[in-house]
């Protein structure tokens, strides 16, 4: 049962909120201000109030009175998003999808599964495994992102080559909008073109629309076999032939193409890091590549020719389910970065092209303002996805801005995005006028107006409601 503090009990909304859901489902004081703020956070959830419904019934009526008070409301999801797009104010009521955590279904004949919103990607990712069936979506915070959280922000990850982003796995769902009103559009079906795709209002609009509860995911028949290779390339331009070489040898099956740069390499695999070099630290590039129901000798056919045509310069190939999962933890061992905090953390999307004369242009950039940085490059070159974690031993504003400036402006030139899968939230809203035109941005403007009139939504994110003067 909650404990109404007394700084909250003189709090209309407060009150009308106990009443309408119950004490159980609303937590204040001291109950909120001891929750963590997120992942590699070290601040903790700042709100008036933490709303914990059982049921989209409760969301609704807890969005209509919010609604009515002109209450701001931050959904609240696994809380491991890096654009602090759930961050909230004292002011702020947080709704946490947390108890809405249920696997309603999974149809193996239809290939489908509905959730509700608060269910973790790994759980979702092992049901499916249990019926021989697969989820695509993965990404290091599988164990504990949320579904509802990966579809607000349309997350990528790892597989986004093969099967695309989060909204390529979502059949329906169901939302609920700033007034309280219940958006139910659980398609179940691969295609369904009768009218406008109403789910697309609310996958990757970081909650600004409405609040995700349920959706209808699309499975896939899990693969017999999974080959799983670790080379070094020596020049950048044989990192674009060797993609286009294992994509065309191995027939589609290509799933994975995860680039990490030499000193990202060096970083996870020296001590203090667990991860041991599987190949010598010596090259500029290494590929971890993943090919999921490819012919083992195919495989071995496509490395053999590459290595032959001096694409790669060494390689090795998993013999195990343990030596696969010990090259991927390499890729997800980011947290190796934080020796060198205070951190700036970088997702950004641009044609695989660019990327070299991008990325010298940044560091040139940073080299003007540091004589000192650390610029950690990985990512999932594959799909045009590239993560910087940059170091510049300080970590103010004035840093953070002048940071910024030197990843995000090449961007404009090459129409490259600052925001590839993260979401905008707070932290790139500065910058969306780099990705997006003004006519985009007032169209966004114009459809927050339209299904939140009163501005309740996670506002302050993405975008403002109008236009600065």
């Amino acid at each position: 049962m909650a404990i109404i503090e007394e700084e909250f009990t003189d709090d209309r909304v407060i009150g009308e909120l106990i009443e309408a859901l119950g004490e159980d489902c609303v937590m204040v004081g001291a109950a909120v201000r001891e929750r963590s703020a997120g992942v590699w956070r070290s601040d903790t959830v700042q709100a008036k109030a933490l709303l914990r419904p059982r049921t989209t019934e409760q969301v609704s009526r807890a969005l209509e009175i919010c609604s009515a008070n002109r209450q701001s409301v931050v959904a609240h999801g696994g809380l491991t998003g890096l654009v602090g797009s759930a961050i909230t104010s004292p002011g702020d009521v947080a709704l946490s999808l947390e108890r809405m955590n249920s696997i309603e279904e999974i149809n193996s004949l239809d290939r489908t599964m509905v959730v509700q919103s608060g269910v973790i990607l790994q759980t979702i990712q092992e049901a499916a495994d249990d019926q021989g069936l697969m989820f695509p979506l993965d990404l290091g915070g599988r164990g504990s992102c949320t579904i509802g959280g990966n579809i607000s922000t349309n997350a990528g990850g790892n597989r986004v080559l093969r099967y695309g982003m989060t909204r390529d796995m979502v059949l329906g769902l169901e939302a609920v909008l700033a007034d309280g009103t219940v958006i139910s559009s659980m398609n179940q079906m691969i295609k369904n073109n009768a009218g406008y795709d109403l789910k697309q209002l609310f996958i990757g609009t970081e909650g600004s629309l409405g609040i995700v509860t349920r959706a209808v995911l699309r499975l896939r028949e899990k693969p017999e076999s999974q080959a799983t290779l670790f080379v070094a390339i020596d020049e950048f331009k044989k990192l674009a032939l060797f993609l286009k070489h294992m994509d065309v040898s191995l027939g589609g099956t290509l799933s994975a193409f995860e680039v990490m740069w030499n000193n990202f390499y060096r970083l996870v695999t020296t001590e203090p890091a667990q991860g041991k070099p599987p190949i010598s630290q010596e090259y500029p590039y290494y590929v971890l590549v993943e090919a999921m129901g490819s012919d083992a000798s195919a495989v071995e056919a496509a490395l053999a020719d590459a290595y032959e045509s001096e694409l790669i310069a060494d390689a090795v190939v998993t013999q195990s389910e343990a030596q696969r999962l010990q090259l991927w933890a390499l890729r997800d061992d980011v947290e190796q970065a934080f020796r060198y905090a205070p951190l700036f953390t970088f997702d950004v999307s641009l044609r695989i092209s660019c990327m070299e004369a991008y990325l010298d242009e940044v560091n040139e950039r940073l080299s003007a303002h540091y004589a000192e940085f650390q610029n950690f490059i990985f990512g999932h070159m594959g799909d045009g996805n590239l993560h910087l974690v940059v170091s510049v031993g300080q970590g103010g504003d004035e840093d953070r801005e002048r940071v910024e400036t030197c990843v995000y402006e090449p961007l404009a030139a090459i129409a490259g995005s600052v925001s590839a899968e993260h979401g905008v939230g707070t932290e790139k809203k500065p910058y969306l006028g780099i990705s997006r035109s003004a006519d985009e941005i007032q169209l966004m403007r114009k459809l927050k107006a339209a299904l939140d009139p009163n501005g309740i939504l996670n506002p302050g994110k993405i975008f403002d409601l109008e236009e600065s003067t």
